[in-house]
């Protein structure tokens, strides 16, 4: 048969036998003919996402007015030219703010008042122009506030360039450091620097210590983790008294700390990892708290003297508990924040290291997101966090640790009129085959009648032990308006439900994250919030491939199906150990070369249980240079459902030929995307 025909729905250049190249599996001799997917620098790969993409803007063609409304009134409730809420760290107050027609932020800082005159840091928009992706992975002042290091990514592969600005001169500094990852510290005397450097496989596997000035070929090597399961990262303390290298695999973690007021000195180890026990550090005076799950599955806090850091030497704070899981925490001079979960919840305690006394911090909504804002200054009574729910757009508040009295800084500009009480936000349970109960977020406009009727999009993720936030999105109301019902599946392989929920989703318990996603469709639909023909499902990387395997389980359950850079070829990805992250993810999926792992997880695996048969309509997302998803994982799955499927439903593959795993990188180019996304799904409820 012609392959082709197999693999493209648009006639392409005939395939020479040698791409034609086919991957054995272990224990199974089943080949792949779709393998020559892979061979990136082969133009017959590149001529094939190309006629993909342009299959899928012929099959979107008639959406192409659709796709400008929307885009319109989407961009029409953001407010182009706005400011962050500043944040004071030393004399300075550091803000960012964005102005309108241009793409991204640009950065900016005033000495002692807010009412200062304005210093320009760095125009995100001026370093990318001539480029069609652009990210800046860092953003780092030094201590003394007069030298910026940022790295920026051009490709969308996650692999920074690092550069150092004077900030009196404004001119840079010779050095250009390359394939650096995100961990970056400063040394408190203003000279010394800690980054970390990239393996072929995308992972930061080295710690180097640079002088500022000097050449990189004489840049030390502090730290070099040879083992490919773990990350290697680098951070600094809030208090700004010790820069901390971070080694974790999925499992396990391993934290050594270093005088920042000596930076040239040695590293020294925590404690030794342990297969199986993380930890987390923060500091204050003259300890080290600890978070860790070490004989404590929802994890304890333990405090133990910085001179005694390893395991004997530590006390218990928290100990652990059987309904809540501790998150983190974050200390202040006078407090310790707290961040925990709670009947799948997020909720914030503040705790007073003089007398121990402690409160929670209340919030409003039903369902809700919080998280802990910008707060460099460690000798402050003020928390900034960040506030949302499915109805409250993002929030940022200061909240004052003594008096517990919060003020708002700012809440995100909704424009257009946007009235929040015209919308309900709820929290549903769906019991899973085992009869566990799962959570659902659900927005919708008021007024809305429980008769099947309503379409409905239907997310989820459940893997990594990822909580899926129940946050607010100005992009959504272009759905609720037109009485589109969103809900949250919060899913088993997430930690909404404490830690035991994440075990539950993870290994040989793999499959319940895909049939507690299926449940919770089955919910909505049993209880008249929508219909089989009018559901739709959305999913991005462990979530594409949550979307993959429910399509294989239950194709009638949804009308469509959105899987953005689906990991879904998981079986032949994590056998691959030249691959970015395949060692690493043996440690939630399973290591295959176990045949009891193979078989589970190819008994799940998307692209290999493509049968035969009639799927729902779907849209595939891919980015030709992701580093965590390879582009040809969606493109070979694609092909495969493309040459099987038995139905005339919509199959579409839409490849960001200049970006990764993140999709475009402006603003205006990301609201472009939301909107081609947006039309494909009213295409088939049958939305004008």
């Amino acid at each position: 048969m012609d392959q082709n025909h197999l693999v493209s729905p648009i006639a392409l250049p005939p395939i020479a036998a040698q791409q034609s190249q086919v991957l054995s599996l272990h224990g199974d001799d089943r080949v792949d003919p779709y393998f020559w997917l892979r061979h990136r620098d082969d133009p017959n790969t590149i001529a094939y996402l190309n006629a993909e993409n342009d299959y899928t803007e012929a099959m979107m063609a008639h959406t192409e007015a659709l796709q400008t409304t929307l885009y319109d009134e989407i961009l029409a409730r953001i407010q182009e030219t706005d400011l962050s809420v500043p944040y004071r760290k030393g004399d300075y107050y550091y803000y960012a703010r964005t102005e309108t027609g241009k793409a991204y932020p640009i950065y900016c800082r005033k000495a002692g008042a807010l009412d200062a005159p304005e210093e320009l840091l760095l125009d995100q928009n001026t370093l990318a122009e001539g480029y069609d992706f652009f990210d800046l992975g860092l953003l780092a002042v030094s201590p003394n506030h007069q030298i910026l290091a940022y790295a920026v990514d051009t490709s969308g592969s996650e692999r920074y360039t690092l550069l150092f600005l004077n900030l009196t001169t404004g001119q840079l500094y010779p050095e250009t450091i390359l394939e650096t990852g995100y961990g970056f510290a400063w040394g408190n005397d203003n000279q010394t620097v800690f980054y970390t450097l990239v393996d072929e496989a995308n992972r930061p596997f080295k710690l180097l210590r640079h002088q500022l000035g000097s050449a990189v070929s004489d840049d030390e090597l502090v730290y070099h983790e040879a083992d490919d399961s773990y990350y290697l990262s680098v951070g600094k303390t809030r208090s700004d008294a010790y820069i901390l290298l971070e080694l974790q695999s999925k499992i396990t973690s391993e934290i050594h700390y270093l005088d920042a007021n000596q930076p040239e000195g040695k590293f020294q180890v925590i404690q030794p990892r342990s297969s199986g026990v993380e930890y987390q550090v923060e500091h204050h005076s003259d300890s080290f708290y600890i978070v860790t799950n070490d004989e404590a599955l929802n994890f304890k806090l333990m405090q133990t003297p910085v001179t005694a850091p390893t395991k004997d030497h530590w006390r218990l704070v928290i100990p652990h508990r059987d309904a809540v899981l501790l998150e983190g925490v974050s200390a202040f001079a006078k407090h310790l924040v707290i961040y925990e979960r709670e009947a799948g919840l997020p909720t914030v305690r503040v705790r007073q290291f003089a007398n121990g006394e402690e409160h929670y911090i209340d919030f409003p909504d039903p369902t809700y997101d919080v998280d802990e804002g910008s707060n460099p200054e460690f000798d402050t009574d003020t928390l900034r966090f960040n506030y949302a729910s499915l109805v409250t757009p993002r929030s940022v508040f200061d909240y004052n640790l003594e008096t517990q009295v919060r003020e708002l800084k700012k809440e995100t500009p909704v424009l257009g009129g946007y009235d929040r009480t015209q919308y309900t936000s709820e929290r549903l349970m769906a019991t899973a085959t085992d009869g566990s109960q799962v959570p659902i977020s659900i927005v919708y406009k008021k007024g809305m009648a429980k008769d099947g009727k309503n379409p409905l999009l239907l997310t989820g993720y459940g893997s990594y032990g990822f909580s899926y936030p129940a946050t607010f999105s100005s992009t959504r109301l272009s759905l609720l308006e037109r009485g589109v019902v969103v809900a949250i599946a919060h899913i088993r392989g997430g930690s909404e439900m404490g830690r035991q929920w994440y075990e539950d989703g993870k290994f040989l318990n793999k499959k319940n994250t895909f049939t507690d996603f299926i449940a919770c469709g089955e919910h909505l639909i049993a209880q008249g919030w929508t219909a089989a023909e009018h559901l739709a499902i959305l999913g991005g990387s462990a979530g594409g491939l949550l979307m993959g395997v429910v399509m294989n389980l239950r194709p009638d359950l949804c009308k469509a199906v959105v899987a953005h850079v689906p990991f879904v070829d998981v079986v032949t990805t994590i056998l691959d150990d030249h691959l970015p992250l395949s060692v690493i993810e043996r440690e939630e999926w399973g290591d295959p070369n176990d045949l009891t792992f193979y078989d589970y997880m190819k008994s799940y695996s998307p692209y290999d249980n493509v049968e035969a048969k009639a799927y729902p309509n779907v849209l595939i997302t891919a980015g030709l240079n992701d580093s965590r998803v390879a582009y040809w994982e969606p493109a070979k799955w694609t092909a495969k459902l493309r040459s099987l499927k038995t139905d005339d439903n919509r199959l579409l593959l839409k490849t960001n030929m200049g970006a990764g795993h993140g999709g475009a990188s402006g603003r205006y180019d990301s609201l472009r995307e939301t909107a081609f996304e947006y039309a494909f799904l009213f295409d088939q409820w049958g939305l004008a």
